[in-house]
């Protein structure tokens, strides 16, 4: 069994996210361009055992310790299919935002279930990682691939996307939580059965503007039944807009949390102070957008 390990969680960012039909079971069928940030939970994981979960940080508070909670889940899942007799003491150091459309709950559930897969030494071809997080959740598959990546169906379609010239981010989250059923529901409301095309290109963007010029003619479907859900969207998109130096500016999945496109460092950490500056309870964080080659530290 290997020893104690550190898995890191990224945010995950929909760059786009189109809303292509609905299915017979009631799931909707989307088609997303995914990437990641620089920002992470931290997944520690050590021999036990037994199965348990601690959960830190300024995010962790009232989370689940138990089977609600879907690093448990993904544990429980991963044991059960591999017949692994042993347990694992997790440790989740929870940075990111809870319900807040960067992928963070998928994240996590993505770190336990490779994190878990090394600890126990389980091969990951016999047991089907990213069929197992699909029963998890729609977003785990693309979080469990961890490169950027065109999301398609109801999250089990991941095909790679060309790579992403470097850009800098902007996160804000105004600590308005959303569930995600809450949000297409009120889509649903307000649009009925109106679909998107899907919105994938070939073509690799030289530079971060060339990448917001592609991504200005797609959109996040979602953006204003969320904002319809919870206003304060629409001011935290407001006042990144009115950023220097943003390129783009967008909602991320089912929202809340929005972000900031930039071509350089200095001007997406001079707008992510003014906005802490002007919001103060407001969680925001300056971050790059990962390239496929970038190796986060747990």
């Amino acid at each position: 069994m290997t020893a104690e390990l550190s898995v890191p969680a990224p945010a995950k960012l929909n760059l786009y996210l189109h809303v292509t039909g609905k299915r017979t079971d009631g799931y909707h069928e989307l088609d997303s361009l995914v990437a990641f940030a620089g920002v992470h939970d931290t997944l520690r994981l050590a021999p036990a055992d037994a199965l348990s979960l601690v959960i830190e940080g300024p995010h962790g508070e009232g989370l689940a310790t138990d089977s609600e909670n879907l690093v448990m889940q993904a544990a429980e899942r991963l044991g059960e299919a591999a017949g692994i007799k042993t347990g694992a003491q997790m440790v989740l150091q929870k940075n990111l935002p809870v319900a807040s459309g960067i992928g963070g709950g998928s994240a996590d559930c993505a770190a336990a279930l490779t994190g878990l897969a090394r600890l126990w030494n389980v091969d990951t071809g016999d047991v089907y990682l990213a069929r197992l997080g699909l029963q998890l959740g729609a977003d785990v598959p693309v979080c469990l691939f961890g490169r950027t990546a065109f999301m398609s169906g109801i999250g089990e379609q991941i095909t790679g996307a060309p790579t992403l010239p470097p850009v800098w981010l902007v996160l804000v989250n105004p600590g308005a939580g959303l569930a995600t059923r809450a949000v297409f529901e009120a889509r649903r409301a307000a649009q009925g059965d109106e679909w998107s095309e899907p919105g994938r290109f070939d073509e690799q963007p030289a530079n971060a503007a060339g990448l917001a010029d592609l991504l200005r003619s797609r959109r996040n479907d979602l953006t204003q039944a969320a904002i319809a859900l919870q206003p304060v969207i629409g001011d935290v998109l407001h006042a990144l807009q009115n950023t220097d130096g943003v390129l783009l500016a967008r909602m991320s999945g089912s929202g809340a949390t929005c972000f900031g496109m930039f071509s350089d460092s200095d001007n997406a950490e001079l707008a992510a102070a003014e906005l802490a500056g002007n919001n103060p309870q407001w969680w925001v964080r300056r971050a790059s957008l990962l390239d496929d080659t970038a190796t986060l530290v747990g």
